[in-house]
């Protein structure tokens, strides 16, 4: 009872899947995806060593139909398994089993150039292909494209018993905290009544705590957002700063400071810059704009 989507951004090498499901916690059973390999959904009856597995096979250069096709070779519950494929490559391959296919509600699967939908127990046909055009047809960032995809989903019909929980994975080579592990963005939304909106919400907070500034985002620290600057810093308890429009190495610090305290880790300036998205940020947390 979940339908999801994988899809590619070429330009970036970035790889994703967004999911949604009337059952918790759902991301942690569907999405399996690894840069520089594929991504794997494994949803209806599913099994996550599919995922895993899976994930293996196409590290070795297994095709994606290949990778289908081992997977289910030996299991004996093939019939209940809905499970999709992407090769880092784009090519794309989907299994909906027959015993799905029987279940109240339409099940199946869409390919298009760069994305591969799948659902089960959904209201038609049409929620898995609104979540392919709702993708191929948005521009940005693959997360917020796939985040539209499974709004789409949703507004096309959705699953027959409703929403509960979802999920949104991203991986890329050198993404993750700091760079380290290629999972770019990693959000789960547990148990919400409006689990999509709760992703994008807490999707924008990853985005300021994970992702590193944009040059094109920063700016100087001019005499109006200094004083901005301190007036946050001296509510927060910096108290010890410079009057006036004077932006030091007193402020620079306490800044640094103040941003690792407030979770916006990899954009800690040691310079005289602000990234805007950060300034805006605050200004919507601390005096409200």
């Amino acid at each position: 009872m979940t339908y999801s989507i994988i899809g590619r951004d070429p330009q970036r090498g970035e790889l994703g899947i967004a999911v949604q499901s009337k059952f918790p916690g759902v991301g942690s059973i569907v999405a399996h995806a690894s840069a520089g390999a594929g991504a794997i959904t494994t949803q209806a009856f599913a099994n996550p060593d599919h995922g895993h597995h899976g994930l293996e096979l196409l590290e070795r250069g297994a095709s994606a139909e290949e990778t289908l096709a081992i997977l289910l070779r030996n299991d004996p519950q093939r019939d209940q398994r809905q499970l999709a494929v992407m090769t880092h490559q784009g090519a794309a391959g989907a299994h909906t089993g027959a015993e799905v296919q029987r279940w109240d509600g339409w099940s199946g699967s869409a390919v298009g150039g760069d994305a591969v939908a799948s659902g089960n127990t959904l209201a038609g046909e049409s929620v898995v292909t609104a979540m392919v055009d709702a993708f191929e047809s948005a521009s940005g960032e693959i997360a917020r494209r796939l985040l539209q995809a499974l709004a789409a989903g949703r507004d096309a019909g959705g699953e027959l018993r409703g929403q509960q929980s979802a999920a949104l994975l991203v991986v890329k080579p050198g993404g993750g905290y700091g760079g380290r592990d290629g999972r770019h963005v990693d959000v789960s939304v547990y148990d919400h009544p409006e689990p999509i909106e709760e992703l994008a919400r807490c999707y924008e907070l990853h985005r300021l705590s994970y992702f590193p500034s944009n040059d094109a985002d920063l700016a100087p620290i001019d005499a109006a957002i200094a004083a901005e600057l301190k007036a946050i810093l001296a509510a927060a308890g910096f108290r010890s700063l410079p009057p006036g429009a004077l932006w030091d190495e007193a402020c620079i610090t306490a800044m640094a400071r103040f941003m690792g305290v407030e979770n916006y880790d990899n954009r800690i300036r040691d310079d005289a810059l602000i990234d805007l998205e950060v300034l805006a940020d605050l200004r919507r947390r601390h005096d409200g704009r």
